[in-house]
């Protein structure tokens, strides 16, 4: 067990189909020890590559101001957290950015709760897969971290196995993807033994 907290950044696809809204999600592998066989966004923690060629551009400037909210003095800057979500992402299903300006929303904030194997503070970006290079349903290149990569509506997906804070992702851009505004970003704050829901911005 430990109580380190590390950053992280989790990246939610979403694309239009006949049936409505649909993200992208694969499973984690039995043997994982963070979340084993859970479904989930690609996603993961920042590493020293994000610091070193940081993504900027990419958020409106609230975001940016949001992301820097309710941290501590050695949290990523929000431009590195965005490399990291895209790095991720291409890792995870080998999906990447197109030439097409693109740009993502910073919409959920949650600290896994103590006790676990590995903990996170993560940041959840919302982003058009209008945003991709090349066809979105080529997840020839992923690195197999994630299997059964494939796009679902969000009613579907909610009957996955799914982490907690994973189904309750899924609502916050249900709403979103509805047209609902949000009261500032969702943040599920467990960082100490009292957990806490508050609002960033």
């Amino acid at each position: 067990m430990t109580d380190q907290i590390r950053a992280a950044a989790t990246i939610i696809l979403t694309r239009q189909t006949p049936d409505g809204p649909a993200v992208l999600m694969g499973q984690r592998g039995a043997g994982a020890v963070f979340m084993p066989t859970k479904y989930v966004f690609p996603g993961g923690a920042v590493d020293a590559e994000d610091h070193a060629s940081p993504t900027p551009g990419m958020l409106a400037r609230q975001c940016a101001e949001r992301l820097a909210m309710l941290c501590g003095p050695d949290a990523p800057m929000p431009d590195v957290l965005v490399r990291a979500a895209l790095r991720e992402m291409e890792e995870e299903t080998g999906l990447r950015l197109g030439a097409t300006p693109a740009s993502m929303r910073f919409v959920f904030r949650a600290i896994t709760p103590p006790g676990r194997p590995r903990r996170f503070d993560a940041r959840f970006f919302l982003m058009d897969a209008a945003a991709l290079g090349h066809e979105a349903e080529d997840f020839s290149r992923a690195s197999g971290e994630l299997s059964h990569l494939h796009w679902i509506g969000l009613g579907p997906a909610r009957q996955l196995d799914l982490p907690f804070i994973t189904e309750v992702v899924l609502a916050e851009v249900k709403a979103l993807l509805g047209g609902h505004e949000q009261p500032g970003v969702p943040f599920f704050d467990n960082s100490t033994d009292v957990p806490a829901f508050r609002r960033i911005g």
